[in-house]
């Protein structure tokens, strides 16, 4: 019986090996080159790595010092089965997929990608003197290294992407990024190029990206193995779409959130809140959503309304949907130790750990600790507590808010998740924390999702996030950053984006403020949602409560000039509504960003790479904030090859032109084409 199991195990195992695909037995061996089936291999003293199809027209990057290559594909989604063309000759190998071709050089097996015209998308870098510069290896222990690979870059070359960065840059080129998450920083490094080309650093260590004119470098501090994908694209669409088809897309955004939404830091109580939105309709102002935001709850971590200060939530949810308003509630990952779930969420290993100290990482009227998203025990308990306390309510929409998650001190490596050391899988935080509660929706039955969270990384988009751009201060230079963080996030396959109107922190009693505030409604209008929040000067300690209330944020809060302003633009975000559902739709069926830089749309017109506050809102429409205090005049271009019509005069201008136009606080130049029908007045 004994030789009858072993003979079992082994006919098995052969039949595994033979109908497995056909990257298991080598088919040629040529110097450092092994052909496979469908691989290349190449392999020297001390390194070895693999190119793989991954999808039509891309190729797959993996390498390591240990010598073994991890089947970990994170976020990205699984492609077709590919035939890759793979040729070997005397001092290089050629592997070829469609639109694009790498050349391999057997000697330090250095890279050179190109397309399918034979222009070099991207070349490893070399250094005489150290053979092995393109790729750098680090021991960190075990499997573990810190990673660094090199590339040759173009001085011309224009750079895009890699999520939100506050850095006042569109092109960044030039630019040193952070890959790790932060308050107002999201990292997504996917990156864009000028040259035709799109690459994902399939990586959630921490590390950073060099985009220098001399060379570009991604960096992991500690990982197993560099991991990245690299495709062709004759336009910066067909780039963003492909990168939609490897990471997915959003979900069809519901009709209710092209509206408008009414926050601030906090809402305190349920009456608080039903008399803002009462007053919305008493007053006939259009409204979709309006938000609960934080210290609703008693304790941090219980995840419940607190009952003395919102007695019938339930209740409160059939009156807000009766005027047709929806209801978005904050959940943070976090647990304070006096909450009751903390002590089932600990001892189930449900919250993450440090690897030295105390079990505390975020000081916020409590000590707090976090949720371990990143272990799916720990996501089905969550989810238990909010269907039950609020999805059975009526709770639709969450509010994801600490979603980096933001640790103090910020040190990575202390962190241990369910998935690994923080150095090694931070990144990844946001996404699951989307996933979880999506996930339950789904599970739920809930059909229309759009959730509120202030991270991201690669796939996100995938699980109905929207996501915004942190704590931010309420000036003009802050608002010029949003622009342009706001257009590069959306080509990294997030086309729902937006800011807290007026700034977090805005100082409603100063006239510099307004403008301010006035410049940015009119902004948001034109954003892909329309949401204000903040949490304003001066604040309020009211008795009872835990922590400070903001003043008052809504649009007849700052003056009779400002009401009449903001309402005329709340009117025209109504009549925009058609048109943004429109391209919100196309935005789920293929990654287009609704709101996206103009050489998006003019990819010929080289002066549209050099324009970094203007963009196109859907193909139709251009808009041109004010971000200058005290502005009359505003000078804009117009992209060559359309005909262009001041939404305001209705005035017509050739394309390929730069112009001055006057402006008041009460308008913001917005021009249209293909005879859109619309207007600002």
């Amino acid at each position: 019986m004994k030789t009858n199991r072993i003979s079992i195990v082994l006919t098995l195992a052969i039949a595994i090996l033979f109908i497995a695909p056909g990257n298991i037995f080598a088919q040629e061996k040529a110097g450092p080159f092994t052909k496979f089936a469908n691989r290349l291999q190449w392999e020297d003293e001390g390194e070895l790595y693999w190119m793989d199809a991954f999808g039509p027209d891309a190729l797959r990057f993996r390498g390591s010092k240990s010598l073994r290559i991890t089947d970990e594909d994170w976020n990205l989604l699984p492609q077709p089965d590919v035939q890759l063309e793979i040729t070997i000759e005397k001092s290089k190998a050629v592997v070829k997929n469609g639109k694009i071709r790498a050349e391999i050089q057997a000697r330090k097996g250095r890279i050179t990608y190109l397309n399918d015209k034979g222009e070099v998308l991207l070349r490893e870098a070399i250094h005489h003197h150290h053979p092995q510069f393109a790729r750098q290896w680090e021991s960190k222990g075990s499997d573990h290294f810190k990673t660094k690979v090199t590339f040759d870059a173009e001085k011309d070359e224009h750079l895009y992407g890699m999520g939100q960065y506050p850095n006042d840059c569109l092109d960044l080129k030039g630019t040193v990024l952070e890959l790790a998450q932060k308050n107002t920083q999201i990292s997504i490094p996917f990156l864009l190029s000028s040259k035709g080309y799109g690459f994902i650093w399939n990586n959630p260590a921490v590390g950073r990206a060099e985009l220098s004119k001399t060379h570009t470098s991604f960096f992991a501090e500690y990982t197993k193995q560099i991991d990245y994908v690299i495709f062709p694209g004759d336009t910066p669409s067909d780039l963003v779409s492909h990168y939609a088809d490897l990471t997915g897309k959003s979900p069809k955004m519901p009709e209710y959130a092209t509206g408008f939404w009414q926050s601030k830091l906090r809402y305190y109580s349920q009456d608080d809140l039903l008399s803002v939105a009462r007053e919305y309709k008493k007053r006939n102002l259009p409204l979709s959503v309006i938000v609960a935001d934080f210290y609703h709850w008693p304790v941090t971590g219980d995840w419940k309304f607190n009952e003395e200060l919102w007695p019938d939530p339930k209740a409160m949810i059939q009156e807000l949907d009766s005027l047709g308003i929806k209801l978005l509630v904050s959940v943070w990952p976090t647990l304070a130790e006096n909450s009751e779930n903390y002590t089932e969420f600990k001892k189930n290993n449900f919250t993450i750990r440090p690897e030295h100290g105390v079990n505390l990482f975020l000081q916020a009227n409590d000590d707090l600790t976090y949720l371990d998203v990143t272990h799916p025990g720990a996501r089905k308990a969550l989810w238990t507590k909010l269907k039950k306390n609020y999805w059975d309510l009526g709770v639709r929409m969450f509010w994801m808010d600490e979603a980096e998650p933001e640790i103090e001190p910020l040190e990575y490596n202390n962190i241990r998740y369910y998935l690994g050391n923080g150095e090694e899988v931070s990144c990844l935080y946001p996404y699951y924390f989307a996933k979880t509660i999506y996930d339950g929706q789904i599970e739920s039955g809930q059909t229309e999702i759009i959730n509120l969270i202030r991270s991201g990384w690669i796939g996100s988009q995938r699980f109905g996030t929207l996501l915004w751009s942190g704590d931010i201060s309420g000036d003009f230079p802050t608002l010029k950053r949003q622009i342009k963080a706001g257009l590069n996030i959306g080509l990294c396959g997030i086309p729902w984006w937006n800011t807290d109107i007026g700034g977090f922190y805005g100082k409603p009693e100063s006239d510099e403020y307004k403008e301010v505030l006035l410049r940015w409604f009119q902004y948001g209008t034109f954003c892909p949602v329309m949401r204000i929040h903040g949490f304003n000067s001066p604040r309020v300690l009211l008795e009872g409560q835990i922590t400070h209330t903001g003043s008052p944020n809504e649009v007849w809060s700052f003056g009779d000039k400002a009401q009449e302003i903001m309402t005329h633009y709340l009117h025209v975000r109504e009549r925009l509504r058609p048109y943004i559902q429109k391209h919100m739709d196309i935005a789920s069926e293929k990654g287009t960003p609704v709101m996206r830089p103009l050489f998006f749309d003019f990819p010929k017109d080289e002066t549209c790479y050099t324009i970094e506050d203007q963009y196109m809102f859907g193909p139709d429409i251009l808009v041109t904030p004010v971000t200058d205090a005290g502005a009359t005049s505003r000078s804009l271009y117009l992209p060559e090859g359309s005909k262009w019509k001041d939404a305001l005069s209705g005035k017509t201008y050739k394309g390929g032109q730069t112009i001055q136009v006057k402006v008041s606080i009460e308008n913001i130049p917005v021009f249209t084409r293909n005879d859109l029908d619309f207007k600002l007045n």
